[in-house]
C-alpha cells in the first residue's frame, strides 16, 4: 500500500513508503519526532487537538535598527534580518572611549561612539586673549537629541563627559504554526547626565518610546521591566546611594501611559583612591531591559537585553573644581563619565590659538617633517587608541618636559628663536605624560617622538589658557587612568 506524505513527515522521512512494515516503522518514528521537535523560538509542536501553538521570539536591537515588516517576516526574508541585527557589535557592552578601570569590563566595542563637536574654535575665533576662557561642556541632553544621534547603527552618543546616552530596541515576532502573524517593538533610551558641577549626583533618565504593533500580537499582556545595576565599582568597598525608582515592571499599556523614569546614583566622598588624594571611585552602571511574554505564548521569557554600559566616575581631586565642597565637605568634588574627552583647537584665521592648532595639525599630518628630526616619529594624541594623559602632580617631570622642548627650539632655531615675541610651542603638551622628556622616564618609547616650533607668544598663551580650562571643565585627572585627544578644525 502507499502511505500519504504528511507535511511535517516529509521534512524528515522523504520519499514514498511502499511496504506495510516500512509504514509502521516510519509512522512510529514520526510520532516520536512530533512529540519532541521544537518549533522556532522554543515552542513545541501543535497540540493534539489540532489547535495552533502560539509562539514568540524577542530580539534586542540597536535603537536605530530597521525592523522588518510583517510582510517580510511572512515571506521568510525578515527573520534572517532580525537574527543578524540581534547581536549588534557581537554583544559588545563597553564603548571604546571608556578609560580607567571600567575599560576592562565586558566586551569593548570596535566602532567609536557618536561624539558631539564642541565647536569651541568657532566660539573662540573672535575673542580677545584677555577675555579667552574655555566653554563649559554640555550638562543636559534631551530625549530628541539622544534619538537623533542614535538613528543609525550607533549605540552610544557622547555629548560631553557629563551627558551620554544609549538605547535598545526590543522587537518581538508573534507566530503560529503557519508562521508569523504579528510583530511589535518598543525602544528604551537611557540618558546619563551630571547636571550640576558642584554636585556628586548622577541621573539616568529612562524613556520607553516608539511603541508599534502590527497584526495579531500578545502585547496587551506583555510586561516590560527596567533596571539600573551597579555591576562593578573600584574600590569594591565603596558604597553607592541609589534612588528607589528602579527596578520597575509594567505591562505594555501601563508603560505607554507612564514611559519615563529617573534613577539617581551617588558615591559620597572619602571612599576613593588615587595619587594626590584624588579620592577616585570608578563604576560600571549597567541598564537592563526585560520583556516577559503573556500567558499562552511560548518562547524565551523573560528576555533580557543590556544597552551599552555607562562608566561613571567620582573624584575630589584638590586641583579640580569644588575640591572643598564650598563649605559642605559631604559634597566636595564632582562626577563625570570616564570617557576620553576631546580638546578642539581652531586653525581658522582669527582664532586666538591658530598658530598652536596649525602646529598640532602638522605634527599629526606629517610628523617626520617636524623638529626634532626622527624618521620614525608618530606623534600621539589624535586617536582613541593613542590618547594623551594629564600630568599635574609631578612638577619635576613637567618642568623637564618644558626644558627638553626649549633645548630643541634652541638647537634648530638658535638662541634667538624668541625674537619678535615668539615662544617655544611643544606637542604633546608639557602637561602630559607623553611630553618631550618621556624617553627619560620610559626606556621603551620612541625617542624624539614630539614636535617643537617657535610661534607668537600670545597665541601660545591662548592655547595654554584653553588647555587649562579644558582640564578643569572636564575633570581630567592626573595619570594613565584618564585620557583625552586633540582635534583641529
Amino acid at each position: 500500500m502507499v502511505v500519504g506524505r504528511d507535511p511535517l513527515a516529509s521534512r524528515f522521512l522523504g520519499g514514498i513508503i511502499t511496504t506495510a512494515s516500512q509504514a509502521r516503522r516510519r509512522v512510529a518514528l514520526l510520532a516520536a519526532l512530533a512529540a519532541t521537535i521544537a518549533l522556532p523560538g522554543g515552542a513545541t509542536a501543535a497540540a493534539a487537538d489540532g489547535s495552533d501553538q502560539l509562539t514568540a521570539r524577542t530580539f534586542m536591537l540597536a535603537p536605530g535598527a530597521a525592523a522588518p515588516s510583517l510582510a517580510e517576516l511572512k515571506s521568510g526574508t525578515g527573520m534572517a534580518q532580525l537574527a543578524m541585527a540581534g547581536a549588534p557589535e557581537d554583544s559588545a557592552t563597553t564603548p571604546m572611549e571608556v578609560v580607567g578601570p571600567a575599560a576592562s569590563y565586558g566586551k569593548r566595542a570596535t566602532t567609536p561612539a557618536v561624539v558631539a563637536s564642541s565647536q569651541q574654535g568657532a566660539a573662540m575665533a573672535f575673542m580677545s586673549p584677555s577675555a579667552l576662557s574655555f566653554p563649559e561642556p554640555a550638562r543636559v541632553m534631551t530625549l530628541d537629541e539622544c534619538k537623533r544621534n542614535l538613528a543609525g547603527a550607533s549605540q552610544v552618543y557622547v555629548k560631553s563627559r557629563f551627558a551620554v546616552c544609549t538605547g535598545l530596541k526590543v522587537t518581538t515576532v508573534w507566530e503560529k504554526q503557519s508562521g508569523a502573524v504579528g510583530t511589535s517593538s518598543y525602544t528604551v533610551y537611557v540618558r546619563g547626565t551630571v547636571p550640576k558641577e558642584a554636585d556628586r549626583t548622577m541621573y539616568f533618565d529612562y524613556d520607553v518610546t516608539d511603541f508599534t504593533a502590527v497584526g495579531s500580537t500578545g502585547v496587551s499582556g506583555l510586561k516590560i521591566g527596567l533596571k539600573g545595576d551597579i555591576a562593578a565599582d573600584w574600590p569594591a568597598a565603596a558604597t553607592p546611594v541609589t534612588s528607589k525608582t528602579l527596578p520597575v515592571t509594567k505591562t505594555w499599556l501601563e508603560m505607554q501611559s507612564s514611559p519615563h523614569y529617573t534613577h539617581s546614583v551617588r558615591y559620597a566622598p572619602g571612599q576613593g583612591t588615587g595619587a594626590g588624594a584624588a579620592d577616585v571611585v570608578a563604576a560600571v552602571y549597567q541598564p537592563e531591559v526585560t520583556s516577559t511574554l503573556p500567558a499562552g505564548w511560548v518562547g524565551e521569557s523573560p528576555k533580557t537585553g543590556k544597552p551599552f554600559m555607562f562608566a561613571p566616575r567620582w573624584d575630589a581631586a584638590s586641583y579640580l573644581r569644588n575640591s572643598t565642597g564650598a563649605g559642605n565637605p559631604a559634597n566636595k568634588g564632582g562626577a563625570a563619565f570616564s570617557m576620553i574627552a576631546t580638546l578642539e583647537y581652531s586653525s581658522q584665521p582669527g582664532a586666538p590659538e591658530q598658530a598652536v592648532a596649525e602646529h598640532i595639525k602638522q605634527a599629526f599630518a606629517n610628523p617626520k617633517a617636524t623638529k626634532p628630526l626622527n624618521a620614525l616619529k608618530n606623534v600621539p594624541g589624535d586617536t582613541i587608541q593613542e590618547p594623551l594623559h594629564r600630568l599635574f602632580l609631578d612638577q619635576k617631570r613637567l618642568d623637564r618636559n618644558r626644558a627638553v622642548s626649549v633645548r630643541e627650539c634652541k638647537r634648530y632655531w638658535g638662541a634667538n628663536y624668541t625674537d619678535g615675541g615668539k615662544e617655544c610651542d611643544e606637542f604633546p603638551f608639557a602637561s602630559t605624560y607623553e611630553g618631550s622628556a618621556i624617553d627619560e622616564y620610559d626606556p621603551h618609547v620612541e625617542k624624539n617622538n614630539f614636535s617643537v616650533l617657535p610661534i607668537p607668544g600670545d597665541q601660545n598663551g591662548a592655547g595654554g589658557t584653553l588647555l587649562r580650562g579644558f582640564y578643569n571643565a572636564n575633570r581630567i585627572i592626573d595619570g594613565l587612568e584618564d585620557g583625552f585627544i586633540v582635534k583641529i578644525n
